[in-house]
């Protein structure tokens, strides 16, 4: 009977239908990857195996610089992110004091203005400030975007912080800061950790803020080479199949290291 139990019908087809689903996902990556070992040559005669456009890449683009930008910007702007809002969070879900509901729905509004729409602003106030061109530029308007998502999801996630552990630090003569430093810090690491996932993808993977914020090829990320290097038309298709893979693997990896923590942060205050 437990045989039979495994093997339902129904069983056997959800499994069927999310390995076409895997496949269906995974044969782009499996397209990328197989062009990327031809040349062009090859390529245009549909076959063939050569790792020429791999030296192509690497002799047409700094490759290894860009990607260090990348990931310097990467890191300076989650940092940034997760210092403004965790602490933030705990106040709008612990603190007490007037006006925090209206806080907390300026918050939400914020996430809701579109990227396009501040874009000239930031632009205009940052040049002012001699910040273009440099990491600190990009960093900021990242993290500008990045922190009212970050900020209610720890709101979601310390609003479901046990009223009990908070109860007992201030009974140990914990002050509110205390509180979150010693006790809330250090239970967020699912939260913490689904905000690493959900802004380092799109951070990598955006084009129009390190287009316009990161024009010098010395800051220059690696998405936004990629960009300088397709609009160049210096690099036959299988090259751009091979930078395109390339920089797909810093995603996926921060994905495959964090994955375990995503559910849970994204279901974060979901009974609340």
């Amino acid at each position: 009977m437990l045989a039979a139990h495994r093997y339902r019908p129904s069983r056997i087809l959800v499994f069927v239908v999310l390995l076409g689903l895997s496949v269906l996902l995974m044969y782009p990556f499996y397209l990328m990857m197989r062009t990327s070992l031809e040349s062009n040559t090859q390529y245009a005669l549909g076959g063939g195996w050569s790792a020429s456009s791999w030296v192509q890449l690497f002799r047409s683009v700094p490759v290894v610089r860009e990607m260090a930008n990348s990931l310097i910007v990467c890191a300076l702007s989650i940092a940034l992110i997760l210092l403004v809002s965790t602490p933030a969070g705990f106040a709008l879900a612990r603190g007490r004091f007037r006006g925090r509901g209206k806080l907390f729905v300026v918050i939400v509004g914020c996430m809701m203005v579109p990227v396009q729409s501040i874009i000239i602003p930031e632009y205009v106030n940052l040049a002012k400030l001699g910040f273009v061109n440099t990491y600190l530029g990009a960093v900021l308007v990242y993290a500008a975007i990045g922190t009212p998502f970050s900020t209610f999801l720890m709101t979601t996630f310390f609003r479901g912080f046990p009223e009990e552990l908070v109860e007992a630090g201030r009974c140990d003569g914990l002050t509110f800061f205390g509180v979150f430093r010693r006790l809330a810090i250090r239970l967020a690491g699912p939260a913490l950790a689904t905000i690493v996932v959900l802004q380092f993808i799109p951070i990598w993977n955006d084009l129009l803020i390190g287009l316009i914020f990161l024009q010098e090829p010395s800051t220059r990320t690696f998405t936004v080479g990629l960009g300088v290097l397709e609009s160049s038309r210096l690099v036959s298709l299988p090259g751009l199949m091979a930078a395109a893979l390339l920089s797909t693997i810093p995603a996926a990896t921060v994905y495959v290291v964090f994955q375990r923590y995503l559910v849970v942060g994204l279901t974060l205050g979901a009974t609340k």
